[in-house]
């Protein structure tokens, strides 16, 4: 169910798509603010306090990802990308500079949809604090560090509790392989992708049903790694 009035700031400088999303967002029963610069997004943000941005990258005044950073000094709104650009390096800036979630263009309006319901789910659990994740048949509580699966106790290491714990603070949304070492191994790490490969593995085989198709470890080729729970795939 949609959160009911939910203010999404679209910041987007060609007209065609911002009419799409106001459209689509709004069939949604959302309320849409538009802004056709980053400069005008940025006075919008923080005049209308949107529960969500989306936000493009190739705005005529400055860049995205410079907008991304100044919303970040001052504002934990979910922040979500909608872009034209592919490359997984200008992925990684985005996110890393604050941004919650990367959609390119062209895109579905389905997945679309799918991820502003998850970023703002994602903003009203961190409020509500839930420490409970369930995965089909596995459930993992976060603050008793404990983890079953069909009803079975199922050991998991200290780093790999750390690592769920990491991507269930941005449940749905995209987390880079750098901020994950970061948090999980340290700053001294941040290169080492290989631990990365070696534990998701790892938390595949214990969790999943089917390990070879994860349906909730989810690698984003390049870029990191999206944790969905089961209230995130509907």
């Amino acid at each position: 169910m949609t959160e009911a009035r939910s203010i999404i700031l679209v910041i987007e400088d060609e007209p065609e798509i911002r009419r799409f999303l106001r459209f689509s967002l709004g069939a949604e029963g959302y309320k849409v603010v538009e802004s056709a610069t980053a400069r005008r997004g940025s006075i919008d943000a923080a005049t209308h306090k949107p529960d969500l941005a989306i936000v493009d990258l190739g705005l005529p005044d400055f860049d995205g990802v410079d907008l991304i950073r100044r919303i970040r000094e001052w504002s934990p709104m979910p922040i979500l990308v909608l872009s034209a650009r592919v490359q997984e390096r200008t992925k990684i800036d985005a996110l890393d500079a604050g941004a919650d979630d990367y959609v390119t263009k062209p895109f579905g309006v389905g997945e679309l949809l799918a991820r502003v319901r998850a970023a703002l789910r994602h903003a009203v659990r961190i409020r509500s604090g839930k420490d409970t994740l369930a995965l089909e048949d596995a459930i993992i509580d976060l603050e008793a560090r404990k983890a079953t699966r069909g009803g079975k106790d199922i050991h998991l290491t200290p780093i790999e509790f750390r690592i769920v714990a990491c991507l269930a603070k941005h449940l749905g949304m995209v987390v880079t392989q750098r901020q994950l070492l970061r948090e999980v191994w340290g700053p001294t790490h941040v290169t080492a992708t290989h631990y990365l490969r070696i534990y998701m593995k790892q938390l595949r085989d214990k969790l999943e049903i089917d390990p070879v198709r994860p349906r909730h470890f989810i690698t984003e080729t390049g870029v990191g790694y999206r944790l969905v729970a089961d209230d995130e795939t509907t």
